[in-house]
């Protein structure tokens, strides 16, 4: 007799193996036509497979976020299939899930228009309403490799022919669509209900430019139309947010090709760049980080010793000096920070020591990864390293932890995704060492109360790292501050401290970053507002507007008088309709619009309006200057400053009650 137990830990017997399919049916009906695959003590399997011992089981449907990802898997079928009786010459690639979607790589002679996506999309459909069975086989390498080369699938050959070892390989069927794949998938093509072809783009064969240029399709797929109406709304939300097409519209910055992958930054997006660094200078300020600025070329032989190179070097940029000297343009700050460290003997009286930089540094990023300011060639992080003791590592952890989560809530994230990585399997150090670095970031992520989650093996090769991301306003994950252990670079560089009982210690280096570049977090804020930025992020504050020529002077002295209390305002006398002016400058998403007119100069006042359409009436300067000075005051509402200098938030300490 076999035992299923079912995730409300109910029990049911059978007498022979049975299917996941036919333990759906006899819990009902209803069940057994949502069934999409199953789960048999937690291993994702299809429909079809057979259960032949006791175990937990669980019926996977559209509702479960697995349910989706297969979804997306097999729908990427779907597509690969629709090409290929479109397009019978197109050989498929890889067709991988990822995100909310799925893509696929073809070979075909010409780019994919538009309206070849639509027929591929119709297509499909038409598979859909055939309702083929989708089927597992296996099949051994020598016998996969001879049936795709007489398929003319040359691409599916390389691709068998990479995979080490002598197993037999999955491979899924429907209709007269074969692929290679570990599934599972979903039981029949009746199964798709909501899928959407969303674009096509080139890209190189496995990633190299010195492969065949090849047509990725991307598409999404999802348990119901209403699910799929929601993403494709999120989608043309995420269109107007897009932060490369607000730099343009906003003038913040620019790329061009002389430069590829680095931005070239505009008055108004340089003055943003200011605010966020002096205000994380005054937070790493506040909270015992010394400030420091390291050479931007550095001769190769450190980044030897430091073990970067070996791992690396594909993604420096070396420069060969005219005495022959190879120096490379630091990717990153840790190696000269412990050039730092290591000026002077350090006493155990001196940890922690925390040494933070603006570095800028460079890294060799594909032409086809870079996206915007998401990914760039030159940027710089808000990059600190603790040196510490072993028994510091959990109060440096858990203090950098809640100032992480501080600085957060000041921009306006509060939802922060944390992820543990721990030893992966080459690595350096002792079993010892890696028990408590593990131990003491799983304290540190216990202590803030939230949900982590452990990615067991993905580690740095020289220690642990908690990886936080943040969630933005469209739902989708940002990367952006860590925190990793490391216990190789300091000794492979030769750091070392007295420790309390007169001997030499090697320090264990803390790698940690916040907003990580400022380039991707910029991009982030950029999407996650709009471009709307709140006041004291705003590159210019306010806006005054003239109806007529006559209020120029008024107009100027005012602009003068708000400037040296240290807001960032400036003055339109364009002689425009004030109509044209507000609209003009609504679009430009600057926070206040203040208008002045006849009446207004004769009473010494200004009509305020805020860029949502909000008017705020008449209000003296000095009325105006109080509550602009409150909007800013945002800043250090945290506490991660105690006090902020004037050119964090561009307005006065006299002005500004924080």
């Amino acid at each position: 007799m076999l035992q299923i137990t079912l995730p409300d830990g109910s029990k049911r017997d059978y007498e022979n193996p049975v299917s996941i399919a036919e333990i759906a049916e006899s819990i009902g009906p209803g069940l057994a036509k949502a069934a999409l695959a199953g789960r048999i003590d937690g291993a994702l399997v299809d429909t079809s497979h057979v259960v032949a011992e006791n175990a937990e089981v669980a019926i996977v449907t559209e509702r479960d976020s697995d349910g989706v990802e297969v979804l997306r898997h097999s729908c990427a079928h779907l597509m690969a299939q629709a090409v290929q009786r479109l397009f019978p010459e197109a050989q498929v690639t890889i067709g991988p899930v990822i995100g909310d979607g799925f893509f696929y790589d073809f070979s075909y002679e010409r780019p994919f228009t538009p309206e070849d996506l639509a027929a591929i999309e119709k297509t499909m459909g038409e598979i859909v309403k055939e309702n083929l069975p989708i089927d597992r086989s296996v099949m051994s390498r020598d016998e996969a490799i001879a049936m795709f080369k007489e398929m003319g699938e040359k691409y599916k050959v390389e691709i068998i022919e990479s995979i080490p070892g002598d197993e037999d390989l999955s491979f899924y069927r429907q209709g007269e669509f074969i692929d290679l794949c570990r599934g599972p998938h979903v039981p029949s093509t009746s199964k798709f209900k909501a899928f959407k072809l969303t674009s096509v783009a080139g890209a190189y064969w496995r990633g190299d430019a010195e492969n065949e240029m090849l047509q990725r399709v991307h598409g999404t797929a999802w348990g119901s139309k209403a699910d799929l109406k929601l993403y494709l709304q999120r989608l043309e939300e995420a269109e107007k947010r897009d932060h490369r097409k607000l730099g343009k519209h906003l003038n913040l910055f620019h790329f061009q090709e002389e430069a590829p992958g680095m931005p070239f930054w505009h008055p108004k997006g340089w003055t943003l760049y200011q605010i966020i660094q002096q205000y994380m200078k005054g937070v790493q300020d506040a909270n015992g980080y010394k400030e420091i600025n390291t050479p931007q070329l550095v001769d190769s032989s450190l980044w030897k010793k430091s073990g970067h190179e070996a791992k690396f070097s594909d993604e420096m940029f070396t420069v060969e000096a005219a005495d022959n000297r190879i120096y490379v343009i630091k990717p990153m700050n840790c190696p000269c920070h412990v050039q730092v460290f290591n000026q002077g003997l350090k006493s155990y009286r001196d940890l922690p020591l925390r040494l933070a930089e603006f570095g800028s540094c460079h890294r060799y990023e594909p032409s086809g990864s870079m996206h915007g300011l998401m990914r760039v060639r030159s940027f710089v992080q808000d990059d600190g390293h603790i040196f510490c003791a072993e028994e510091q590592i959990q109060a440096e952890v858990a203090s950098f932890m809640d100032l992480l989560f501080a600085v957060y809530r000041d921009f306006g994230f509060n939802e922060v995704i944390l992820r543990l990585s721990t030893r992966p399997e080459k690595r350096v150090g002792s079993e010892e060492l890696w028990d408590k670095a593990e131990q003491s970031l799983k304290d540190a992520l216990n202590a803030t109360g939230l949900h982590w989650e452990l990615v067991p093996g993905e580690g740095a090769f020289y220690g642990p790292k908690i990886e936080c991301s943040l969630k933005d306003c469209m739902g989708r994950i940002q990367q952006c501050g860590t925190i990793q252990v490391d216990f190789f670079t300091p000794g492979s560089l030769g750091a070392q401290y007295v420790a309390e009982d007169s001997d030499r210690k090697t320090p264990v280096m803390l790698h940690r970053a916040i907003l990580g570049s400022f380039e991707r977090f910029i991009g982030v804020l950029i999407e996650q507002y709009a471009g709307a930025m709140p006041a004291w992020l705003s590159p210019e504050q306010a806006i005054i507007l003239n109806i007529t020529d006559k209020q120029a002077g008024y107009c100027l002295n005012l602009e003068e008088s708000l400037k040296n209390k240290g807001f960032r305002v400036s003055a339109d006398l364009r002689n425009e309709k004030i109509g044209f002016k507000i609209r003009e400058h609504t679009l430009q998403k600057i926070p206040y619009l203040l208008v002045v007119g006849d009446k207004e100069v004769e009473s010494g006042t200004l009509a305020v309006r805020k860029r949502g359409g909000e008017d705020l009436g008449t209000m003296t300067i000095d009325d105006f200057c109080d509550h602009l000075s409150q909007d800013v005051a945002h800043l250090g509402r945290s506490g991660v400053i105690k006090e902020i200098a004037n050119n964090v938030n561009g307005v006065a300490k006299e002005d500004v009650a924080i």
